[in-house]
């Protein structure tokens, strides 16, 4: 656990097991009526989980802001030890196990008579007779992975009592336990807000940097149209810009900040947000619960590309086009300052749960618009552009010849002549509203980019998109923003084919079918699928062959391509003996799909901890050894099969 956010649920399909596991029925699980007007005024109050009475240390807050969703519980470290005995916060019964090697891993959910549930996840093994239960239902099924849910009556628990032991299954990048409490509608609660006196917090947030975001094509940072970051300067829990920013119009504040915990060097969540312009409040962001449904949607509080881009998270101090979350009171003009005149003082206040503070000013000072920026440096491409809001950036170098450094762009085959919106002797910046028409291209005296515009995507309607090479099909509610759609194909030195759909920076609400034409020939399409492209790497994406084309369904934009994987998983033996088997697995490409054991032809529990590639046995008797002909069978995405034989003696 390198730090709160490191804890591994950054892949879109840990979101998705994670909300899996958040979705369940509520009423299913409800107690009786009686149970729960009997029992519920003399509940004692709720023992924290792990050692209680000590003081414990948390690696991990609830709110906080992960990769892909808001982090919905408190991590509470075990001092890097799996095997701490973790114990129920309430009496109630066990409503729910999962087993998996994704998400919380093994974890347990315990329906209390107030309503509540709580959850305990990234355990090692669970205790008592639930223990059996599971591994019962393991060979019974013949299956490593579980979801059951169970009866009031089948596995009553009484506050205090060990359920589990702590471990690091799951999506854990470290020893842990992962706890939550949901209330009745199944929204996540903040533990801290039940009076646990374990945790102990003196710290006050602390501030890194801000950004500031012009909003409009009128409106300028600096000089300048984007976004634009400033690192603070700290004078105890008091941190400051030492200059003040020239800007002028519509101005986004960002901030990149995270909350401290006594005695760990953790980075945690910060509960509440607050910024006023010239004293009085126009933005308050608290995160007290919320909703799973609502967990995904983190990606419009923060600011996306640059999560993207830099993996940093920057909190947005104003409410953005597609952000339904209900964190906000009191936001004045959607949170965006409006520079006309004079000087603006800001002044934000982080708060932790704690009620430590700390606070963070600086001033922006109105600029005029000009031509002549004084702050733009060299560029290392002759041309490029970027996509921000509805505005196409083109910056371009300028040319002696052409002192003027007028561009000429084309739509629909039209051609228009444009001069920069702002330039000094290192760049030439031109502004182009895209609403008012997709260029073809643009060509400065540096160089000619073609664009790529295929059309204009609305975010609240079905709209389907055909073409030679890619056809896409987006629902109402798929995008968060209206997408300037541009597309793709090339073909690489190595003949391997390309397709471009937008960028990776432009997010998706869910998933969009796309169907990829290849321009080559692919012989084994069973073994060849689409890949994401991301980096060096290739994330498997899936898909199906029709007519020489691949369908599939995708949460992310950007690049694509079309592999064939037809080496099988590499099985690696760490020892095989009457007492266990132990082996690591892996795939180079497509990813393991499926694991099979048997010994002497009888199905074999085989644990599986994804990040470490390590499989290893558990007999439904313990004290029976593994003894005779023992296979392992492992199957990647594309079919490839990989098995080891061995007689064991």
């Amino acid at each position: 656990m390198r730090s709160c956010w490191s804890l591994r649920l950054s892949s879109f399909s840990f979101a998705v097991i994670c909300l899996a596991f958040a979705h369940f029925s509520t009423a299913q699980f409800s107690l009786p009526n009686e149970i729960i007007l009997n029992k519920a005024p003399e509940l004692e109050p709720y023992l924290f989980p792990v050692n209680p009475g000590q003081p414990n240390f948390l690696a991990g807050t609830m709110g906080e802001l992960r990769t892909t969703h808001f982090h919905a519980g408190i991590d509470v470290r075990t001092n890097s030890m799996i095997g701490v005995p973790i114990l129920a916060t309430q009496q109630g019964y066990v409503s729910r196990i999962i087993v998996g090697a994704y998400g919380y891993g093994h974890a347990l959910m315990i329906k209390h008579p107030d309503g509540n549930t709580s959850l305990y996840g990234h355990l090692d093994k669970f205790k008592g007779p639930i223990a059996r239960y599971v591994l019962e239902e393991q060979y019974k099924r013949k299956s490593f992975d579980l979801d059951l849910n169970f009866e009031v009556s089948q596995f009553p628990i009484q506050r205090g009592d060990t359920i589990g032991l702590s471990g690091n299954t799951g999506g854990s990048s470290g020893p842990h336990l992962h706890f939550e409490i949901r209330d009745q509608n199944n929204e996540a609660l903040n533990p801290l807000s039940f009076g646990f006196t374990e945790v102990k917090d003196k710290y006050a947030p602390i501030a890194l940097k801000v950004a500031l975001v012009a909003m409009d094509k009128n409106s300028r940072v600096n000089d300048r149209f984007g976004r634009f970051e400033f690192s603070l300067v700290r004078s105890g829990n008091n941190y400051k810009l030492p200059f003040p920013i020239f800007a002028n119009g519509r101005i986004g504040v960002e901030i990149l900040a995270h909350d401290k915990i006594d005695l760990s060097q953790f980075r945690c969540g910060i509960s509440q947000i607050e910024m006023r312009v010239d004293s009085a409040r126009i933005f308050t962001q608290e995160i007290k619960k919320f909703s799973f449904e609502d967990s995904y949607d983190i990606i419009t509080l923060m600011d996306f590309k640059t999560l993207k881009t830099k993996g940093t998270r920057f909190n947005k101090l104003y409410v953005g086009d597609g952000n339904a979350l209900k964190f906000y009171d009191g936001v004045v003009s959607k949170g965006v300052i409006q520079v006309a005149e004079g000087q603006r003082k800001i002044a934000i206040a982080l708060r932790d749960f704690s009620g430590n503070t700390s606070n963070v000013s600086f001033s922006l000072k109105s600029d005029p618009l000009t031509e002549d920026a004084r702050f733009l440096e060299a560029m290392q491409k002759p041309i490029d552009f970027d996509i921000v809001e509805n505005t196409l950036v083109i910056n371009s170098k300028p040319c002696s010849s052409q002192k003027d450094g007028k561009a000429v762009i084309h739509v629909n085959g039209i051609q228009n002549t444009i001069s920069p919106n702002y330039a000094n002797s290192l760049r030439n910046v031109y502004l182009v509203d895209l609403r008012s028409g997709l260029p073809d291209s643009i060509q400065t005296c540096a160089g000619t980019v073609p664009l790529n515009f295929k059309g204009i995507i609305p975010s609240g309607t079905d709209y389907d998109y055909y073409s030679d090479l890619i056809d896409i099909k987006f629902k109402n509610g798929n995008l968060y923003d209206t997408l300037y759609l541009n597309t793709s194909h090339e073909i690489s030195e190595k003949g391997r084919e390309k397709f471009t759909i937008a960028t990776l920076t432009t997010p998706l609400h869910n998933t969009i079918a796309v169907t990829l034409k290849p321009t080559i020939s692919y012989s084994k399409t069973e073994k060849t699928f689409a890949y994401h492209i991301e980096g060096n790497r290739f994330e498997f994406v899936g898909g199906e062959w029709t007519n020489g084309r691949i369908q599939f369904n995708t949460k992310e934009l950007g690049q694509f391509t079309v592999l064939a994987d037809s080496t099988p998983p590499s099985i690696g033996r760490i020892y095989c003996n009457p007492r266990t088997a132990r082996f690591r697995i892996y795939d180079n490409l497509s990813g393991i799909a499926k694991f099979e054991a048997n010994i002497n032809g009888e199905w074999l529990l085989m644990k599986y901890d994804y990040k470490t590639g390590i499989v290893q046995s558990e007999r439904l008797d313990s004290k029976k050894l593994l003894k005779g002909d023992f296979q392992l069978k492992v199957t990647d995405r594309a079919g490839n099969e990989r098995i080891h034989k061995q007689k064991i003696l």
